[in-house]
Formats: structure tokens, sequence, C-alpha cells
């Protein structure tokens, strides 16, 4: 179990971790989110309050006819909030199954742009630094945030890389033809489903020459929207050669996110060489299928051992469950981009 920061908070979730091997651990950066203990008669949105710095909660009586059919926001007058406010917190363990998980947050909110909370991390080492991004949440939008540890104990923060609307950002382990690179989602405004994007910086803070990777296929499993998932790997072999890109897409009807994979240029990652022409991992069992947001698997990082991927995955945005993937299946099931 995972216990709360705060007495007067429960934990909902513990789902969507970012993974990486630290010296002879298995590293987890788990997303945590807490809520206040339900109620029959009010609902409730925890805030981080800036001036205060700390959490503080709002309340509503359920007669006042907020909107809480959603259980993951209360829509008030035109304006949303966030049942929960998610932290992030670390996970050690030794074999990358059994897991001690740190009492306390190591990223939680601390700014004007996080104070509906801090969501989804990946991990990407370059060299000796782990580069943490993040999404951060608040009424300015949905945005992502970079920091970064050479230990994880001790993290600097560096501030929004990708302004609102924008999530799901995964940062290459290299520099490729000198520049790094990154997958990104932005928002598309209702004039298309959101896609895939990728830019590049010289520095990983600064990010500009923007281009569209991939949209949602029709016909698909992924039909509905896609987005990043893990941080992209290399893959060589006599058949294959390129980064391997582990991302979700979302199927319509029946409603479902699942995990495919994409194949990019090694040189160019702009280039889509091939797609999954179905899921690598699909919502099947019950805490998959049932949960806090059900039929949902999603990644936000993996740990490649020769042939075997293990995929670690939130589960109907409630627990973190792992799965372990044969590369040689995965890069099987690649068709046509």
């Amino acid at each position: 179990m995972v216990p709360p920061s705060r007495t007067d908070l429960e934990v909902v979730g513990a789902f969507n971790p970012a993974v990486t091997q630290y010296e002879d651990e298995v590293v987890l950066l788990l997303r945590v989110a807490e809520a206040p203990p339900a109620s029959d008669t009010q609902v409730a949105a925890p805030i981080y309050n800036v001036d205060s710095r700390r959490i503080e909660i709002k309340t509503w009586p359920r007669s006042s006819g907020v909107d809480a059919g959603d259980p993951r926001v209360i829509v008030d007058n035109g304006r949303t909030w966030l049942t929960s406010i998610s932290h992030l917190r670390i996970a050690r363990s030794r074999d990358g199954i059994h897991f001690e998980v740190d009492p306390a947050p190591a990223l939680s909110a601390d700014n004007a742009y996080e104070t509906f909370g801090v969501e989804d991390p990946r991990i990407t080492r370059i060299d000796d630094t782990y580069w943490i991004n993040y999404t951060a949440v608040s009424p300015h939008g949905v945005s992502t945030a970079l920091a970064s540890t050479r230990d994880f104990r001790k993290f600097e923060r560096h501030g929004i890389i990708f302004p609102p609307s924008n999530k799901d950002v995964t940062i290459f382990p290299e520099k490729i033809g000198g520049q790094y690179a990154a997958l990104h989602r932005p928002q598309l405004d209702g004039f298309e489903r959101p896609a895939m994007w990728i830019a590049t910086s010289p520095d990983l803070i600064s990010w500009g020459a923007h281009r569209i990777l991939a949209r949602a296929r029709d016909g698909t499993w992924d039909n509905s929207k896609i987005g990043g998932g893990a941080v992209p790997f290399r893959v060589r072999s006599a058949d294959y050669d390129g980064w391997l890109a582990i991302y979700h897409g979302v199927t319509e009807s029946p409603y479902a996110y699942s995990l495919g994979a994409l194949l990019l240029d090694p040189e160019d990652p702009s280039r889509v060489i091939a797609r999954s022409r179905e899921p690598i991992l699909e919502p099947e069992t019950p805490y998959e299928r049932d949960g806090f947001f059900g039929h949902v698997v999603f990644t936000c990082g993996l740990l490649v051992d020769g042939d075997q991927v293990r995929i670690y995955y939130g589960a109907a945005d409630g627990v973190t469950a792992v799965a372990d993937l044969s590369l040689e299946d995965i890069l099987a099931g690649l068709g046509e981009p």
C-alpha cells in the first residue's frame, strides 16, 4: 500500500510510473493521486495554494447543482476542478517486481502552473543526469515541465518546456543530428483528432522545429487519438534499425486505451518507418477494465533486456502493473506506417 502524504487525504491511485535503472536498483517515479475522503453530502477538490504553500480543500454541497458526473472532475459555472491532486513518488526495487515506496513525495505541486498537481512523468537518462519531464496542471492549462536529478534524492526544476495545451512528452536518450528530440502531443482545439508531434532542442529547454509525426487512423485500434508513452529506445537488428516508441492509442467504440509501437528512422525520427497493426497490450484483466477510469492501459516507462521489453503501466487510472513482452514479437507486428 502507498501511504498518503497527509492524514486528511486518501490515496486513490498509484499509476503511470516512469522507470529507470539507477545503480543496482529499478526506480519507479509513481504518479500518486490523493483526494479527500468521499462524502455523501459534498464534493471536494484539493488545490495547491501558492501563497500558503499547502494543499487546501475546496468543497461544494452535492445539492448545489455542480456537475460531478465524471469522477475525475467537478464543473462549476464553466470552471473545471480536479477531484484529486497528484504528486510524484519514488519506489525502489532490486528485482523490478517487488518495490518499497518512499513515504514522502519526490516532486509535488510547487508553483502557479502546478496548482492541480503534477502527473505522468517520463525519465530520460543522458550521461549521468536523469531528466524528468512531467505534466503540470492548473487553471492556466495542461503543460509540460522539466526537472533533473543525479541521485533521485535531490531534484532541480527547470520550468515549463511545452506550454498549454501539451502533454505526453517523451525525450530521446541521445542527440540525433546534433539536436535533442522529443515527441509531444498538443491539443488541436477541435479541428482534428489529437496527434503526435516531434520537436528538437539544443539544450532540452527551448524546443522548436515542430512537425507532425503520426495521427489517429480510421478503422483501427487507435482511431480516436494517440499520444506518446515510454521513452523511445534504439533497435538494431538484421531486419530493423530505428527508434522504437511505445505509444498509446484510443479506440472510440468500444472506448479503450491500448498500447502500440512506432518504428522511427534512426537518423531522422520525424519519419515513421512502421507502425503496429494491432495493439501490443490492451485492457483485458479486471484491474485494467474496472477502476477509477476503466478500460485503460497507459505507459510512461519501460526497461529493455535483450528480447524482453518490460513495460510498467497504469491500469484503469488506479494501479501500476507490469507486462513482459517480446521485442521480436513487437517488431513482427509492425506494418505500414
